[in-house]
């Protein structure tokens, strides 16, 4: 099934099927001019007083952002239309070619659009942008444009026709080739375009529109150097759709978000929610182009390792051609082997807990002197004095541990200070997890939810129960079910158990991230949500996880897939996963996401 109508749904099941139409550089773009003499890769500077210099080295130019649907957000429109911009003269002013003929120079980015390099540590890095880095002279208020002559005619403002979201979906941007940095050919375009994201965003007042819409205008910000409101609209994105609770919705906030701090300079933040927002339930190419991202803010900050493992993870992760991937990579690693012969390699790569800045809690440790378990820090130092019989690892910032005198359990803290004695009388306990924690007085059943101070949450005994996750925990009595925080039943326990698999090898204790579980019925399987919608009923023999769709087996060695609304979408005729996942993998290969 190679149609339009399965891209689109593939895709997700609100996005139209995407034309065969390429997308293009905005109509009136001007094209860079052709290259002068270089020394060491740069335009060679005339040295005589008054002589112009040499002209600018073509701009490469590579598509970058997709379309605003597919991977990139499930909500917004994927249809291509025509890209932003009218027809050369249809407002009066000279054609671009004529305005080329008339002596208006196509300039590039220059140090003009970035502020200066700080000094101390940080010099070297990339700085915050003051304004848009322009395919255009730049002229600052009060100054003549010496280059005009004579000036054109300011070319209107109002957006293109068409959604402002289905405009920037089919944008084609050229990147610097230093900064790697998308540049501006027309920023009155750029705003326009941001103004009709402000009509769209006006009357919406569900969570899912305005985190699309601000987080898309942040985007729009981002590139013309207004990171104030970028920024302002990113968090707000970002609350919006937390508030939603789905995985890819807030994946895609926090990532635009994210490149809005690194262009800030703040790269510790930026790569901290890129990594968070680079979950392995993510569309592949989605992630692929995190990476991509997350690559460019190492580069910024001249760690230049780091960035080229995230480029080849990028590629890695992308199992179809995809070309415009490979010239973005490629423009920059000879950007990165540039800077590495100016000033090296830099810093050897940080750990994920490092970029996540993530807390390490004093991890468990027996004394052989001693005989008993205590806990030590992230030097190996002795935190907590060994005299416990039995211990489990700090979830949650607390931890259970049993003295050898008693077999109940009892709570503590990270600095070993009691929150729950042994007096309790758990014999059976659970980790935290969202500030819960399952705990039994046999050991065998009857299993209760508590806080941290004992409170008991959720009074209702279960057979068997597993840690909640995102808000939704499964639990047993007679059948398998669902419970949420307040110990409402969500889904209906008449399942014959949770079989939670994910297509990278991954099996999940319950719900995915996403708030998607695999439940069997006799043998066969089905979907359902963490609301207790059933999506797919359990009738296939497997049933695979995928971040777009679902894997169905026939059990005779026959697979293919279901859409997220477990209509059909590749026929059960192929001999493996793998088979199916590569026709999805074509399914989505012209859908791309605009961060």
């Amino acid at each position: 099934m190679g149609s339009d109508a399965a891209r689109a749904a593939a895709a997700g099941s609100d996005a139209p099927a995407p034309t065969d139409e390429p997308a293009h550089a905005p109509s009136g773009a001007p094209e860079p001019a052709p290259a002068g003499p270089t020394v060491g890769g740069t335009p060679e500077a005339s040295s005589a007083p008054g002589t112009p210099p040499a002209d600018p080295a073509p701009v490469p130019q590579v598509g970058s952002a997709g379309r605003a649907g597919g991977d990139g957000d499930a909500d917004a429109p994927s249809e291509q239309t025509d890209p932003p911009g009218s027809a050369p003269g249809d407002d009066g002013s000279a054609p671009d070619d004529d305005r080329a003929r008339a002596g208006t120079p196509v300039a590039e980015a220059s140090p003009d659009t970035v502020l200066p390099a700080p000094e101390g540590a940080a010099a070297g890095a990339a700085t915050a942008l003051a304004a848009p880095t322009m395919l255009a002279p730049i002229v600052r208020p009060g100054e003549p444009n010496p280059a005009a002559e004579p000036p054109a005619e300011p070319r209107g403002t109002e957006a293109p026709a068409g959604d402002p979201e289905q405009v920037l979906s089919s944008y084609r941007w050229r990147f610097h080739h230093e900064t790697l940095r998308e540049l501006v050919e027309d920023p009155d375009e750029l705003r326009a375009i941001r103004d009709r994201l402000t009509e769209k965003l006006e009357p919406a007042t569900d969570n899912r529109t305005r985190a699309r819409l601000l987080s898309l205008r942040a985007v729009v910000s981002r590139i013309l150097g207004d990171l104030g409101k970028a920024l302002s609209d990113g968090k707000l994105a970002l609350a919006h759709a937390e508030a939603t609770g789905e995985l890819r919705r807030i994946a895609i906030a926090q990532a635009r978000l994210a490149h809005v701090l690194q262009w800030r300079g703040d790269f510790a933040e930026a790569d901290r929610l890129f990594e968070e927002a680079n979950s392995s339930e993510l569309p592949d190419r989605l992630r692929a182009t995190m990476h991509e991202h997350a690559g460019r803010s190492c580069y910024d900050q001249g760690r230049y390792i780091e960035a080229c493992n995230h480029f080849e993870r990028a590629l890695e992760l992308r199992k179809v051609e995809d070309p415009d991937l490979i010239a973005r990579t490629e423009l920059a690693l000879d950007a990165v082997l540039t800077k590495v012969a100016q000033k090296g390699w830099g810093p050897y790569p940080r750990s994920r807990d490092e970029v996540l800045q993530a807390h390490r809690p004093p991890a468990p440790r027996f004394s052989e002197r001693v005989q008993r378990w205590g806990y030590a820090d992230a030097d190996g130092e002795l935190a907590i004095a060994p005299s416990y019989a039995d211990v489990q690892p700090f979830r949650d910032g607390v931890a259970w541990v049993r003295r050898p005198e008693t077999e109940t359990w009892e709570l503590i803290d990270e600095t070993g200070e009691l929150l729950v004695g042994a007096s309790a009388g758990y014999l059976g306990v659970g980790s935290f997890s969202d500030g819960l924690a399952w705990v039994s007085r046999n050991g065998a059943g009857s299993w209760i939810a508590i806080d941290k101070t004992n409170t008991v949450v959720i009074s209702e005994g279960f057979d068997d129960v597993r840690p909640f996750r995102r808000g939704v925990a499964a639990v047993r009595k007679g059948g398998w079910g669902a419970v949420d925080k307040s110990g409402r039943l969500v889904v209906p326990t008449r399942y014959s158990g949770f079989t939670t698999a994910l297509t990278d090898g991954r099996y999940v204790d319950g719900f995915t991230d996403e708030g998607l579980a695999i439940v069997d019925v006799s043998g066969r399987k089905g979907v359902v949500d963490r609301g207790g919608r059933v999506i797919v009923p359990p009738a296939h023999p497997a049933l695979v996880i995928h971040p777009v769709a679902f894997l169905v087996g026939s059990g005779a060695g026959q697979w293919g897939a279901l859409d997220r609304r477990g209509e059909p979408l590749i026929d059960m005729v192929h001999p493996s996963r793998a088979d199916v996942m590569d026709e999805i993998d074509r399914l989505l290969a012209d859908t791309k996401p605009v961060l």
